[in-house]
C-alpha cells in the first residue's frame, strides 16, 4: 500500500456534497437518497402541509425512512432534517402542545421512535420527557377485555393492525432502555391476539380489524373480524414485527414466538405476490376482482419487512427474492422523475373501519378511497425498502457471524436518565458520541449478529462468535476498578483466534488507555503497542489527525480522509506484518495465527463522534471507511467448508 496520498479528488467531491439538497446531483445516487432529498425539498422542516401541522403519525413514518437513509450514509442532513421536523412539536420544557392525550390514539406513538433517536444521539432530556408522555398514553390505553390496546378511544374494544407499528416498535424500544424486561410479555401478548383473532387459517392472511365484542356493523358475527386483507393493513403489521423483534432480550421467549409469527404471516404473504409485477395489490387476495390494483405503500412494507428479516436472520434467505422482485415492480410502476424530484405514486391515501361517514371495510369502500402521489404513508415505507434492498448484496457477508463487543477490559460505566449504572465506552447500545452505535449497525447491515461480552473473554465465552472487539482498555485514571489483561486472558483469547477467531483491537494513546497490562494479549500475535502520542490535535486543526488511506488494499479499496486523535504506534515481529505506516510508525497491524486473524489499530477511531457526520469536516470519511473496514474483517473469517 502507498500511504498518505493527497486526496485532492476526493476533498473536492465532499466539499460539493456539502451543498444544499435541491442544488446536488441526483443521477448517481441510490434511489433511496433520491427520493429523500426529494421529501426534503418537498416537505421542507418536515412541514407535510403550507400552514404546519399538528403531531401525527404520517409525520413519524416519514421519519422512519429519513432515519433509515442517515444511518446508511451519516449525511448530517439527513438528521438535522429529523430534529427540526421533531422539533417544530416539542417544546423547550420537553411538551408537545399540539399531542392530544386524551383522545387515546396508537396512531400518537409512532413519532417516539424520533424523540428516542434524538434523545440518544444528543442526550438532550427533553426528548426523553417527550417521550414519557407517550409511555403516560400506553399506559392508560383502554383495553379489551382480553387485554389488546384499543386501536383509539373512540373505537372501542377494537384492534387494527395499523397499532401494532404503532405502538409496538416504540414501546419495546423504551423498555430496553429504561431496563424493564417483564414489559416484553404484554408485547408478546399484543401481536399474540392478533394472530390467534385476526389471522385467516385458510389464507393465511391477516384482517384488518378485529372487534372482540363483535358489536360492529363491519364486524363478522362469530369472529369480529373486518370483512377483507386490506393490504397497507397487513404492511404495517409486518413492519411492527420486523422492528419489534430486534429489541427483544435473547432469552426472552416472545422473541421466538414473534419470529415465528413473521415466518408464518410471510410465507402466507408472498402466495399473493403478483407473477408478474411483483408488486402486492390493494385488497391483497382479489388480484382478478374489477377494480382492484397494485399498491405502492403497502408493496413497500412487504419488501421492507422481508427484505430486513431476511438481514436480520429471522427469515429463511428465499424471501430476499420475494423483496428484490418487488422492488424492481415498485420502480417499474410507482417511482417517477422529473429533473432532481422522485415522485412515489399509486399510494392509496388512507383506510379505516367505522367512523363518520361509516366505513364498513368491503371491497367497495377501499377501492373507494383515492389514489395519490407523495403521501408520506407511501415515501417513508419507499426509503425503508430501498435502504433494505440495496443493501442486500452486503448482508449476504455477515449472515450467520456473530460479533462480540468486549466489555471487560474497557468497563467504564456511567448513570442514565433511569438512575442505572450502564457501561457506556464504545458500546453498540451508545448512541451519543463515545458510543459504537454506528459500527454496530454497520456489522448488522452486513447480516451479522452484535452482541456484548461483560465477562471475561474465556474460550467457552468466545467459542460461538466469529468476531471480537476490544476498544481502548481501561487505564487506571479512566476506570479506578480496571479489569486489567493477564496471562490466562492471553492465552484464551490466542486459544479462539488459533481456532479461527477473528480479533480487533483498537487502542489508544496512553492518557487515555491502559497499553503497559494488554501488551501482553498483544504479544501472542507479534504486537506491541508503544507509549508515545502521535497526531496530537490541538482544538478544531483537523488536519493534524489526518490520515489519508489510498485505497490500494488489503483492507481498503477507495481511497478515503480519516480522522484520528492523539495516538500510539505499533511495534511488530512475526507473525504481524504492518498495514498502515507514516514515516517509521506504525499505525495498523495484521497478523494471521492459526485458522484466525488479528487487526491492530492505534485508535477507537470508528466511535460515533468521528462517523455520525456531525462534527468532523466532510472530507473525513470514518463512516465510508469503517464500512470496507467491516467487509474485510467479515471476510477474514473461515468460511464453512
Amino acid at each position: 500500500m502507498k500511504f498518505f496520498r493527497v486526496l485532492a479528488l476526493v476533498i473536492i467531491l465532499a466539499a460539493e456534497a456539502s451543498s444544499s439538497f435541491a442544488a446536488e446531483p441526483q443521477t448517481e445516487l441510490p434511489w433511496s437518497q433520491r427520493a429523500a432529498n426529494a421529501a426534503i425539498v418537498r416537505w421542507p422542516g418536515g412541514r407535510l402541509s403550507p400552514n404546519g401541522g399538528k403531531w401525527a403519525y404520517e409525520l413519524g413514518a416519514l421519519l422512519q425512512g429519513v432515519d433509515a437513509v442517515w444511518l446508511n450514509t451519516t449525511d448530517v442532513r439527513y438528521f438535522n432534517y429529523i430534529k427540526s421536523s421533531v422539533d417544530q412539536y416539542v417544546a423547550a420544557d420537553g411538551s408537545i402542545p399540539t399531542y392530544r392525550k386524551d383522545i387515546k390514539e396508537l396512531d400518537s406513538i409512532l413519532l417516539g421512535r424520533q424523540l428516542l433517536l434524538l434523545y440518544g444521539v444528543n442526550q438532550d432530556k427533553r426528548y426523553l420527557t417527550a417521550a414519557n408522555l407517550l409511555i403516560d398514553q400506553l399506559a392508560s390505553q383502554p383495553r379489551t377485555a382480553s387485554g389488546g390496546y384499543w386501536h383509539k378511544q373512540r373505537y372501542p374494544n377494537q384492534m387494527w393492525l395499523d397499532g401494532l407499528y404503532m405502538a409496538e416498535p416504540f414501546r419495546a424500544e423504551y423498555a430496553q432502555l429504561s431496563h424493564h424486561p417483564e414489559e416484553f410479555s404484554d408485547i408478546t401478548h399484543q401481536f399474540a391476539l392478533i394472530e390467534e383473532h385476526a389471522r385467516d387459517a385458510k389464507t393465511g392472511l391477516i384482517y384488518h380489524g378485529w372487534d372482540e365484542l363483535r358489536q360492529q356493523r363491519w364486524a363478522n358475527k362469530d369472529t369480529g373480524v373486518s370483512p377483507e386483507f386490506w393490504g397497507r393493513a397487513m404492511g404495517w403489521y409486518m413492519m411492527a414485527l420486523v422492528d419489534t423483534i430486534p429489541y427483544f432480550p435473547e432469552g426472552d421467549p416472545g422473541r421466538k414466538q414473534l419470529i415465528g409469527y413473521l415466518q408464518r404471516d410471510a410465507a402466507a404473504l408472498v402466495k399473493y405476490q403478483d407473477g408478474k409485477t411483483g408488486l402486492w395489490y390493494e385488497v391483497l387476495d382479489k388480484a382478478n376482482e374489477k377494480g382492484n390494483y397494485p399498491e405502492s405503500s403497502a408493496s413497500s412494507m412487504f419488501v421492507y419487512a422481508l427484505a430486513k428479516g431476511v438481514r436480520r436472520g429471522y427469515l429463511p434467505v428465499s424471501f430476499l427474492a420475494n423483496a428484490e422482485r418487488g422492488y424492481r415492480g415498485i420502480l417499474s410502476q410507482f417511482i417517477k422523475t422529473d429533473g432532481e424530484d422522485v415522485s412515489v405514486t399509486g399510494t392509496v391515501s388512507v383506510g379505516g373501519l367505522g367512523g363518520e361517514p361509516y366505513r364498513d371495510g368491503s371491497y367497495a369502500y377501499y377501492l373507494s378511497e383515492k389514489v395519490v402521489a407523495n403521501d408520506p404513508k407511501g415515501v417513508g415505507p419507499f426509503l425503508l425498502a430501498a435502504s433494505e434492498v440495496e443493501n442486500a448484496d452486503n448482508a449476504r457477508l455477515g449472515r450467520g457471524r456473530v460479533v462480540l463487543m468486549d466489555g471487560w477490559f474497557n468497563s467504564q460505566r456511567r448513570t442514565d436518565a433511569f438512575g442505572k449504572e450502564v457501561l457506556f465506552h464504545y458500546k453498540w447500545n451508545t448512541q451519543d458520541e463515545p458510543g459504537y452505535s454506528l459500527v454496530g449497525h454497520i456489522f448488522r447491515n452486513f447480516g451479522a449478529e452484535t452482541r456484548d461480552l461483560d465477562a471475561e473473554p474465556t474460550f467457552e465465552n468466545l467459542k460461538n462468535a466469529q468476531l471480537y472487539m476490544i476498544v481502548s482498555p481501561d487505564n487506571a485514571a479512566k476506570n479506578p476498578q480496571p479489569n486489567f489483561a493477564n496471562s490466562n486472558d492471553a492465552e484464551q483469547i490466542a486459544q479462539w483466534v488459533k481456532a479461527g477467531g477473528v480479533l480487533a483491537i483498537m487502542e489508544n494513546d496512553t492518557s487515555f488507555a491502559d497499553l503497559d497490562h494488554f501488551n501482553v494479549i498483544a504479544a501472542e500475535f507479534g504486537m506491541h503497542f508503544n507509549s508515545v502520542l502521535r497526531k496530537h490535535v490541538v482544538g478544531t486543526h483537523w488536519e493534524q489527525g489526518k490520515i489519508a488511506l489510498d485505497g490500494i488494499g488489503p483492507i481498503f479499496h477507495h481511497p478515503h480522509a480519516i480522522y484520528v486523535k492523539d495516538v500510539c504506534t505499533i511495534s511488530v515481529k512475526s507473525p504481524a506484518a504492518p498495514v498502515l505506516k507514516d514515516g517509521d510508525d506504525i499505525f495498523m497491524a495484521t497478523a494471521k495465527y492459526g485458522k484466525g486473524t488479528v487487526f491492530a489499530f492505534v485508535d477507537p477511531w470508528l466511535y460515533n463522534e468521528y462517523t455520525d457526520g456531525r462534527k468532523l469536516p466532510a472530507e473525513y470519511q470514518n463512516y465510508a471507511a469503517g464500512v470496507e473496514f467491516v467487509r474485510w474483517l467479515l471476510d477474514q473469517v473461515p468460511h464453512k467448508k
